[in-house]
This record gives structure tokens, C-alpha cells and sequence, in this order.
């Protein structure tokens, strides 16, 4: 496994502040998204874009077309990666089922 991040894509690198628009990549990236992916890059991290969607060529568009300087150096799937992290906007860090029932009962 290494040293392998996931980043989800859709609110954590584009900003998708509109939600599922037919799959359409509409959003500017998150303010710092690029540089710290970069920056982790550069420290050794290999890192894994983690996204639902299955156009994975219209993610790697959309980074080109964002000037992301990382896209030769990352993966992009919608198979969950093996990771030492997974950062995502809509995750639930869990650390007992108390206070996950708590959170949603």
C-alpha cells in the first residue's frame, strides 16, 4: 500500500457546488486543492482521485483543462484504493457506534 492518499474528486478538488449536474463538470477546483496535492506529491505520497463517477477521461479533462500540473503522477478510479487516507467532504469519521448513532438516530 505504500503511501497512498485518496482524494475524493467532486467537492474536494471541484468545487461542485451545484451537485450532480447529468455528469457534467461544471465547477472551478477548491481554493488550495491543486498546490496540496502537489505539495504531497513532492513529500512522496502517491495520490489516488477516488470519485463515483465513471468518466474518468472527462476528470482528466477537466484537470487539464484546470492546468493541474499532477495529472501524469495520479490515478483516477471509482474503486475504493488502498490508502493509508481517504479525504472526503461528505466522509463520517468513525469512532465508535455510539456516537455514530448519536450522529444519526
Amino acid at each position: 500500500m505504500g503511501k497512498t492518499i485518496a482524494v475524493d474528486f467532486d467537492g474536494v478538488i471541484h468545487s461542485y457546488e451545484n451537485g450532480w449536474q447529468d455528469g457534467v463538470i461544471y465547477g472551478l477546483p477548491v481554493p488550495g486543492a491543486f498546490e496540496s496535492i502537489e505539495k504531497l506529491i513532492e513529500d512522496g505520497f502517491e495520490i489516488v482521485i477516488h470519485t463515483t463517477r465513471t468518466n474518468h477521461a472527462a476528470v482528466e479533462e477537466w484537470l487539464h483543462a484546470h492546468n493541474a500540473s499532477f495529472v501524469e503522477y495520479i490515478e483516477i478510479t471509482n474503486v475504493k484504493p488502498k490508502a493509508i487516507a481517504y479525504i472526503d467532504d461528505r466522509a463520517v469519521r468513525f469512532t465508535n457506534w455510539d456516537d455514530i448513532r448519536k450522529m444519526f438516530c
